[in-house]
């Protein structure tokens, strides 16, 4: 088989990674015409990230050789003011505000057909030259786990022939509606009559690109609203504010007589109390009666006991009156004791409720009625009629698949919820029912319009791959469907209301259906957050930001056995181990869509939940515990690796986004359970690492002690066929190598090389383990002593403990080095004075001379490390005669607590001379604390103070650096 030769790509050599960082998290605040905002996938990958990486994918980069010298450059300085030129364009690629600005595009897509042709020039004498390097076309992209659309849709805009696969259908369906209709209806005026009340359009109107279709997205969605409206919006009445009502709350009396919308109404759960004397009462079990928390605007709920029963009573704050204390905790009790009843204060446990739950008695109660007032939210006292309306509603049907069984994920089969149709109130169910019927009726008359209008039409639909008026209705139909599945996110009885902001917030706040006590129900027809025609908006300001040109398909595969890939450009973003289990959660939606949609792609909806064990994710109660779920995961991703590696086209790297943290600390090191078994199937596949690059792609919220995934970012893996003479190298040689390329790829980390960037420290250790086991992956083996060869376990705890030695190891002044001690053994807790002063003997110093540094406390036989805000104000390294390494850290911690990046710049600017080594310790700590010590405030200070150095430093430049002398350096 003859090589393909293959220069190397931008993204083997250098990216402008900090401007890419920084559109990536601004991107993570743009709701308004973003494609998240078409339907809610479980992370999803930045627009800005995808587009990057695709762009550096497939450049060639300035400095590469060809046997015959630079082709671009004569020199290194020419290659490096080429490759500056390139970053120019990404820079301007990864804005936002050029997701379709086509003259940034086009600037992009000539470079990729550039270095296109070079390549092709390169390989023209290549026996299947014909078939795999024509300069006239490029070659296509395939994205075999695509999930949310994101990369695949980016190809599609960067001009390549867009392909994606995915197992679960709801991701299919989602890249069909960004990829492949969009492009089949593009530059088509809209059919559908323009709603009443609206001006009609001018003739001239814009329908390029996806434009036409978003509009009869929109104009036939509302024409569903009020179809629906009309069928049940006796359900969603207004209330009327009477005299009676403003007798006991002055603030009513402005809207007495009028009618107010209502936005939700709030709920608590019920269960018969545990008490005897009241067990044929309903006790509810709320987790808080505020209502609004807002200053001047507070609002609650007080309960009102009357004999053997009780009422909700709503009060609002005045000039007197403020929310009592008990009403935060509401009913609650603790976690052991979890309720209290509230007829005779017996605790109600979380067995009791248990069994109510299941026995079927759970019940719900009307706590209070929130209305849209003037210049505000009112809230209102519920009354039994209210009650009563809402348990008249009667669905026709509601979806009767079952939950999975798994605890971590899943919370509310404990309490007898054990079907999706279970997690909706009846009324749900009934308005979701509605709008489910309006769809097939929407699309008989979408058809009927597009023929009236002129659309030719073949009488085949999409999945015939038809693209006349029976398509076209068809295509306008999933949109409207996708609406609907979206609202079901917010239309649920686990939506929370959000006291401190006073609205309903959507379930998915994080990959999970937790059980929620208290929840909103909102109004499908209020015209705020909730509402079909919102949900529906925001769906179409996406569906018009779409690309629409060239080609898409979209196939339902599964990544190890598609043959899809065959000489395609691939980037992907696979599975996280066992953090997301998307075809459990996807269920939610699919039952849905499968709804209305069945008729539309009846392959792609034609079992009765989501497929499930074929998904790659390492879940235990699927695959008989622990040992088997990461068995099944590592079979499965090396199969689809392994399929990738075969199938790929020769002339590009495969990148590869993954973002995983699950450390698993013991006595022999830091190892992590997901990144181990993904490295071992991308390696076993045949892959060596050529590259590694951490971007920003996570919510900055999540960094820090939520759960499962707490990354910043992802790291992307720039990966090569390994070749089939790949040497062996014993374990100390490999040592020996691994030490060189990490304390380089750490110093750049660390912010140390060029100016760039450090790192976040809660990404540092994932971003480490690519620069180490790209030295692992270059070889065929790395042996052992033994003559075995090294598992990658091992390969990655030796990378854990060369980076813990570059940040921590005895490199301090002989203060901070005793400190770095004390805390491994204490943290911030208190230890005996013997064994302090053996340690700072052992380290060069003695504990008097550590607390008159001031970073240590100590008395009657007890010593502690100080915490950051026990650190004095006004201190000045310039005139502390013993400055440790630890206490310049934790004092500049202080001063950014207290003051911002200002206040620790002025600080920094008195002792610049230690800002590498503050950098350096603050990792430390982040690690100890993150992973040793479960701290994870603490482990908060150290990472908001690096992510936030960069600015730091340039305060410290305005004020001015001051030597060690004393002198000012400006």
């Amino acid at each position: 088989m003859v090589a393909i030769k293959s220069p190397k790509k931008l993204i083997e050599v250098a990216l402008p990674l900090d401007d890419i960082n920084a559109a990536a998290a601004r991107e993570k605040s743009i709701r308004h015409g973003h494609p998240s905002t078409l339907h809610l996938w479980w992370a999803r990958r930045p627009l800005a990230a995808a587009r990057a990486v695709l762009f550096a994918q497939m450049v060639n980069d300035p400095g590469y050789e060809t046997g015959k010298g630079f082709t671009r450059g004569v020199n290194k300085k020419e290659a490096t003011r080429e490759r500056e030129r390139l970053f120019d364009i990404i820079r301007d690629l990864v804005k936002w505000e050029n997701s379709n600005n086509e003259d940034v595009l086009e600037r992009a897509r000539a470079e990729i057909r550039k270095s296109w042709a070079e390549t092709c020039e390169l390989n023209r004498k290549h026996p299947q030259a014909a078939e795999l390097f024509n300069p006239a076309k490029l070659p296509a992209f395939h994205d075999p786990f695509a999930g949310g659309g994101a990369i695949p849709l980016e190809a599609q805009r960067l001009g390549l022939e867009s392909h994606a696969s995915d197992l679960n259908p709801v991701a299919v369906l989602i890249n069909k509606a960004m990829i492949e209709i969009p492009p089949k209806f593009a530059g088509r005026k809209p059919v559908g009559p323009v709603p009443a009340g609206e001006k009609q359009t001018k003739m001239a109107e814009d329908w390029s690109g996806a434009r036409g279709l978003a509009e009869d997205v929109r104009r036939y969605g509302h024409w569903m609203r009020e179809e629906a409206q009309k069928r049940i919006g006796h359900l969603y009445p207004q209330v009327e504010i009477t005299a009676e009502m403003a007798s006991v709350r002055p603030d009513l009396k402005q809207y007495v007589g009028q009618k107010l919308t209502v936005i939700a109404w709030l709920w608590a759960r019920t269960v018969r109390s545990p008490n005897p004397a009241y067990s044929s009462v309903q006790v509810p079990l709320a987790s808080t009666f505020l209502l609004s928390t807002k200053t001047g605007k507070e609002a609650w709920v007080e309960p009102v006991v009357e004999g053997n029963s009780y009422r909700f009573e709503v009060k609002v704050a005045d000039g007197k009156r403020k929310p009592p204390p008990s009403a935060k905790a509401g009913t609650t009790a603790g976690k052991r004791a979890a309720f209290i009843c509230l007829m005779s204060d017996v605790a109600v446990s979380y067995d009791h409720i248990r069994s109510e739950g299941k026995a079927g008695r759970m019940g719900q109660r009307l706590m209070a009625v929130v209305a849209e007032g003037q210049r505000g939210r009112v809230y209102l006292s519920p009354d039994d009629a209210m009650q009563a309306l809402a348990e008249s509603a009667k669905p026709a049907w509601k979806p009767d698949t079952p939950l999975p069984d798994n605890t971590r994920d899943f919370k509310t089969p404990n309490y007898g919820m054990d079907t999706f149709g279970d997690l909706f109130t009846p009324r749900q169910l009934v308005a979701l029912n509605t709008f489910s019927d309006l769809v097939g009726e929407a699309r008989e008359k979408i058809r009927a319009d597009a023929l009236q209008a002129g659309m030719a039409d073949d009488g085949r639909g999409l999945d015939a791959g038809g693209d006349g008026a029976t398509a076209y209705a068809e295509a306008v139909g999933i949109f409207l469907s996708l609406a609907l599945s979206r609202l079901t996110d917010i239309c649920n009885a686990l939506c929370r209301w959000e006291n401190t902001k006073t609205q309903v917030r959507n379930l998915f706040g994080r990959q999970a259906i937790p059980m929620l006590w208290d929840f909103a129900e909102n109004n499908v027809f209020a015209e705020s957050a909730g509402d079909y025609i919102i949900s529906l908006g925001n769906l179409a300001k996406a569906l018009d930001q779409m690309p629409a040109r060239g080609s898409g398909l979209v196939s339902q595969k599964d990544a190890q056995g598609q043959a899809i890939s065959s000489d395609k450009v691939i980037s992907t973003d696979p599975p996280y181990y066992d953090n997301i289990g998307y075809a459990d959660l996807s269920d939610f939606f699919y039952v849905w869509l499968r709804r209305t949609l069945r008729g539309t792609f009846p392959s792609l909806f034609a079992t009765v939940a989501v497929p499930k064990a074929e998904e790659l994710v390492a879940t235990p109660y699927r695959h008989g515990g622990k040992e088997g779920a990461e068995r099944f995961f590592l079979d499965g991703m090396t199969a689809a690796m392994h399929n990738i590696a075969d199938k790929a086209h020769g002339a590009f790297p495969v990148t590869i986004y993954y973002a995983f943290k699950q450390s698993d600390t013991g006595s022999d090191g830091t190892a992590s359970t997901g990144w181990e078994t993904f490295i071992a199937a991308v390696l076993r596949a045949g892959f060596a690492i050529h590259g590694t690059w951490p971007m920003r792609t996570e919510l900055g919220n999540r960094m820090i002690g939520s759960g499962t995934n707490a990354l910043a970012s992802s790291i992307i893996l720039v990966c090569r066929r390994r070749p089939d003479d790949a040497p062996q190298i014993p374990r100390r040689e490999f040592q020996r190598e691994l030490k060189e390329v990490l304390a380089e790829a750490l110093e750049a980390m660390l912010g140390g090389a060029d100016g760039a960037s450090p790192i976040a420290p809660v990404d540092l250790a994932q971003a480490a383990i690519g620069p180490g086991m790209g030295v692992f992956s270059q070889y065929a083996a790395v042996l052992e002593s033994n003559g075995e060869p090294m598992s990658v376990k091992t390969a990655l705890m030796l990378i854990n403990r060369q980076v813990d030695e570059v940040l921590g190891g005895e490199t301090f002044d002989a203060d901070t080095n005793f400190c770095l001690g004390w805390f491994d053994e204490v943290g911030f807790g208190t230890g005996a004075f013997g064994n302090a002063d053996v340690l700072a003997r052992a380290k060069a110093t003695s504990v008097d001379a550590v607390k008159h540094a001031g970073v240590l406390a100590s008395d009657g036989g007890k010593v502690r490390l100080l915490k950051p805000d026990e650190y004095p104000e006004g201190w000045d390294p310039q005139t502390d005669n013993r400055t440790p390494v630890w206490e310049a850290l934790h004092q500049l911690i202080r001063a950014y607590n207290a003051g911002g990046e200002s206040a620790a710049g002025a600080l920094l600017a008195r002792m610049p001379e230690k800002s590498g080594d503050i950098r350096r310790l603050s990792y430390w700590l982040y690690n100890a604390c993150a992973e040793r010590k479960k701290l994870p405030e603490e482990a908060r200070a150290y990472n908001e103070l690096v992510t936030a150095w960069h600015a730091i430093e340039a305060a410290s430049h305005d004020a001015g650096h001051i030597n060690v002398q004393g002198s000012l350096d400006v």
